[in-house]
């Protein structure tokens, strides 16, 4: 049918419209959208996706950090070597193998599984064991207290801790421990910390951080007669802090006599590996279970520990955890059993003998320096060194010390607090002067502060070599004479500044340095914040003025916290510092910054009273003025007229403001003196008595190397032969400077007398001595 033409064009041009409403509310939804998206959705993930290169290079800013902290923080990056690579690898390659089929998997993980746990089996001289691998070191211990439990009761399965509270359960754990082992287990077995018996150490006899054996026996002997059960016994063959090692051979025998699990752990374990073992740690290949950190040993970067551990029933062993039904836990061995392939025996081996070799090569060293002090368990095969800056008594001191070890025990706690203090800096000073040797600092409970060296834990990873131990050596050298001249000069800085007034001597044991000091000053107001706020800044100035001398030594606030207020904190010193000098110094420049506050003060209060003063006198001089001149002169036209025909003369009168006496004074007495022309000489500029002659290149407070007596002896000399020069140089008058009347003057009568000597020699030689008499009082009259 044929269509109207007009309805066709209307049609069409609705369709158009509908389609361009239709549009326009699409665009509007998709805006919708994509504001939603932007406003809920985090930036990275907006978007298709980023591409792999942007997500690398995010991983890397995020590594490295950003380019102004990597130049003011320093950091340690691990060693990460081809072995480290094939470590990394395993993670790759356990995830990528966890998506085979089920047998498939099993087949492969059990084969990995075994052969890894043989290797370790063969390598650390532990014959017939299983292996636990675990991310954190302590999860091992926490499966093997589990397999104790289940294994000592028998109904624990199925009555959980009713059996355990009929008869408690003890672990015994060494005081020489990890810091809060004991704790972390209890509280993942649920167990009360009364289950958690700490053995101290010998105190008598033997090491200072082995586990006293006699003393344990009573210990287990006290709890079997209170009814409880001796369950596990924690030993170390190297000690968390010294590196010591129990006598494992004796505890074992003192846990099979009551039927006790031994667990062995510790970083001596790794000389397992090594051809010749000491006995001492040869004895842990008997223990019922270790822990061995191979990640640390080995350098190998995210590879797990392992636990090995001996036991019959393969059921208690699913029921503690230790072993695993699913196939992808079993690849957590996949990175070791790699990276044991890739080292071999040897390379193993050689890892661990060069860490011991490391620590025989420092403590040859230490036993040739004065002033330290070592504290290891055998001096043969120690591969952990532990040193201490410790300075003995000198023969005038042994009676005083000997007086306060026995009365006096606070004045022991200081000395000892003192030298932690010192052996914290020299252990943060090494580390940061050789990182790549891996010293840290440790507290002992015995020897307090030490510095310990281990490299089996850090030299893998750092790749610590010979020549950073002889480059850690030659830093102590270096900071052994600061160390004792500070020791040596903080008595009698101390001594000085408590004789001195404007000082008060601050004492912070903590501070490692010549002392602490705050100049401080009487002040009869009762404000103390006024009083304080005045304190911080006459010592804030004095911090700063002390810094711009130009001195070897360091001025600070002190730490950022835990130190005092308004003080001024002085460093390391060394021995040819003048403790005098300095203590004036500081009070000298206490003192002046302490005048000029009081100064502007002062004038600050004298200007507002010569103000009031000044507009009095000024009001008094305008009611003078106008009693003079009259009332009929103030009027506009009157006063005019009368001045015209009868002028009022009148003397200025002005006033000048002293600074120095704040008073008003008259101008008039200035105006005289100007006329006369005569005026006062303004005084000399005093010269500060700090500034102390020092020779070429001497900084601040360095006593001179030469005898007092050679100095004055030479300086008088040269002092004579300088006068004797000046006697002979005729007077200067040919210099470019105009000078006056007197001066030439006196340049003519030194010319007459001069001549008049050559006059006399010359006369003296030919005439009679009457004839000399004569020239001489003519040359005296001229």
């Amino acid at each position: 049918k044929m269509v109207d033409p007009t309805l066709a064009e209307m049609g069409k041009n609705l369709n158009e419209a509908m389609k361009m409403l239709e549009d326009n509310q699409r665009k509007v939804e998709e805006e919708n959208e994509k504001k939603y998206a932007r406003k809920d959705i985090p930036g990275p993930l907006q978007g298709s996706g980023q591409d792999m290169v942007s997500i690398l290079q995010l991983v890397q800013n995020l590594m490295h950090g950003e380019e102004e902290e990597e130049t003011s923080q320093s950091y340690r990056l691990q060693n990460v070597g081809e072995q480290g690579h094939m470590a990394l690898l395993g993670h790759s390659l356990a995830a990528y193998i966890s998506v085979l089929d089920r047998e498939r998997l099993r087949k492969l993980t059990t084969r990995i599984l075994s052969d890894t746990t043989l290797w370790l089996c063969r390598l650390f001289r532990y014959e017939n064991g299983s292996a636990y691998y675990h991310e954190d070191d302590r999860e091992g211990l926490l499966k093997i207290c589990r397999l104790v439990i289940h294994t000592r009761y028998e109904d624990y399965s199925l009555e959980g801790f009713n059996v355990l509270y009929t008869k408690q359960p003890v672990i015994y754990i060494s005081s020489a421990a990890r810091t809060g082992l004991g704790q972390a287990l209890c509280n993942q077995l649920g167990l009360p910390l009364s289950c958690m018996c700490r053995v101290p150490c010998n105190t008598m006899f033997g090491s200072q951080h082995q586990m006293d054996v006699a003393l344990l026996d009573r210990l287990i002997k006290d709890d079997v007669e209170f009814g409880k059960l001796p369950l596990l016994l924690v030993a170390n063959a190297g000690t968390p802090g010294a590196g010591h090692t129990d006598k494992l051979g004796r505890l074992k025998e003192l846990c099979e006599q009551y039927k006790m699990w031994l667990h062995v752990e510790g970083v001596n374990l790794a000389t397992l590996a090594l051809g010749y073992v000491s006995s001492s740690v040869l004895a842990a290949t008997k223990c019922d279970s270790m822990t061995l950190t191979l990640g640390s040993w080995l350098g190998l970067p995210a590879v797990p520990a392992v636990t090995l551990y001996r036991h019959e029933d393969p059921s208690l062993s699913l029921a503690a955890g230790l072993t695993s039904s699913q196939p992808v836990e079993k690849l957590r061995a996949l990175p070791l059993w790699l990276s044991l392939q890739y080292l071999g025996h040897d390379g193993i081996v050689e890892r661990i003998k060069h860490a011991s070799q490391l620590s025989q090569r420092l403590l040859e060293n230490l036993k040739n320096l004065d002033f330290i002090k070592t504290s290891v368990e055998d001096e043969l095969s120690s591969p952990v060194v532990v040193f201490k800056f410790f300075q003995e008594y000198s023969n005038r001191d042994q009676s005083h010390a000997a007086q306060a070890s026995t009365i006096q025990h606070p004045i022991i706690s200081k000395e000892g607090h003192i030298y932690d203090t010192f052996n914290q800096w020299l252990g943060e000073q090494l580390a940061q002067l050789v990182p790549a040797s891996g010293v840290d600092v440790v507290e002992l409970e015995d020897e307090g502060t030490c510095v310990r060296f281990s490299p089996l834990m850090t030299s893998a990873v750092l790749g610590t070599e010979i020549q950073d131990i002889d480059q850690l050596v030659d830093c102590l050298k270096m900071k052994i004479p600061v160390l004792t001249s500070t020791l040596q000069l903080r008595e009698e800085f101390e001594q000085e500044v408590r004789r001195t007034l404007s000082l008060l001597y601050i004492e912070d044991l903590g501070w490692p340095g010549l002392g602490v000091v705050r100049y401080n000053y009487d002040s009869d107001e009762k404000n103390d914040d006024k009083q304080e706020k005045e304190l911080e800044k006459i010592n804030t100035e004095l911090l700063k003025k002390l810094n711009e001398l130009e001195s070897d030594l360091t001025f600070s606030l002190g730490p950022e916290f835990g130190g005092q207020k308004n003080c001024v904190y002085i460093g390391m010193v060394t021995e040819d510092l003048d403790v005098s000098e300095l203590v004036e110094t500081i009070v000298a420049t206490g003192r002046e910054i302490e005048e000029n506050s009081r100064l502007l003060e002062n004038m600050t209060e004298v200007v507002r009273k010569g103000i009031q003063e000044a507009q009095l006198q000024l009001q008094k001089a305008n009611e003078e003025r106008l009693l003079e001149e009259g009332l009929l002169r103030q009027i506009p036209v009157v006063g005019s007229v009368l001045n015209w025909f009868s002028p009022f003369q009148a003397s200025p009168k002005g006033r000048t403001f002293n600074l120095t006496a704040g008073s008003l004074e008259s101008t008039e007495s200035m105006y005289v003196s100007k006329a006369q022309g005569t005026g006062s000489t303004p005084p000399p500029t005093p010269t500060s008595s700090l500034a102390k002659q020092r020779l070429p290149g001497q900084k601040a407070f360095k006593r001179s190397l030469r005898s007092s007596d050679g100095f004055s002896e030479t300086s008088s000399i040269s002092h004579c032969e300088d006068l004797d020069k000046l006697d002979q140089r005729p007077p200067d008058l040919s210099c470019g400077q105009e000078q006056g009347p007197l001066e030439m003057e006196r340049a003519e009568e030194q010319k007459e007398v001069a001549q008049a000597k050559t006059d006399t020699e010359d006369i003296q030689s030919d005439k009679s001595p009457s004839d000399c008499t004569k020239v001489e009082d003519q040359a005296s009259q001229r």
